[in-house]
């Protein structure tokens, strides 16, 4: 994994230009694992609009998701649903059209990342989840396991699509 204190996250990109800013927010993250009260609680509000803007990545995102998902596999106490849907987001915007190739640099440790996730899922299983956090935890398995259609769909739930199932409004 890309070292937080390597000078190559100055050559790295993402949605506002070079990722310098981005080993601070890791590091930052890395001390409040738990969940936050608001899509707008820091450090998520910025890795978020860094790293998967509007559906959008570059490569400091996949420079970014091996620590995420190694910051979430060290928590021994419950995580933000964001430690599944960031990484899960990204890697749906990867093979969607979202961002570019990973540098070869990056690719292993990002590949690796992503099946991952699965193990982060079952070490966290035991804490209460919460709508979002079940939806980001399966979204996280499907992506890992190749189903990125599914993990997407996921990503996109909310109480209107509910709604409209319940209601049988897809047919």
């Amino acid at each position: 994994m890309l070292s937080l204190d390597d000078p190559r996250w100055n050559d790295l990109q993402h949605a506002y230009g070079r990722a310098g800013n981005v080993p601070d927010l890791l590091r930052t993250l890395a001390l409040s694992t738990g969940p936050t009260a608001s899509f707008q609680d820091e450090p998520w509000f910025s890795l978020w609009s860094n790293l998967c803007h509007q559906g959008d990545v570059d490569t400091a995102s996949y420079a970014a998701v091996p620590h995420v998902v190694h910051i979430a596999s060290q928590a021994a106490e419950p995580v933000d649903f964001g430690f599944f849907q960031l990484p899960t987001a990204i890697e749906v915007a990867r093979q969607t059209g979202g961002g570019p190739e990973i540098p070869s640099f990056l690719a292993e440790d990002y590949h690796d990342a992503i099946q991952q996730l699965t193990d982060n899922v079952s070490l966290h299983r035991h804490h209460p989840w919460d709508q979002a956090m079940l939806l980001s935890a399966a979204a996280a398995q499907a992506v890992a396991k190749g189903h990125i259609d599914v993990a997407d769909a996921l990503l996109n739930m909310d109480a209107r699509i509910f709604s409209k199932i319940r209601n049988g409004e897809f047919d």
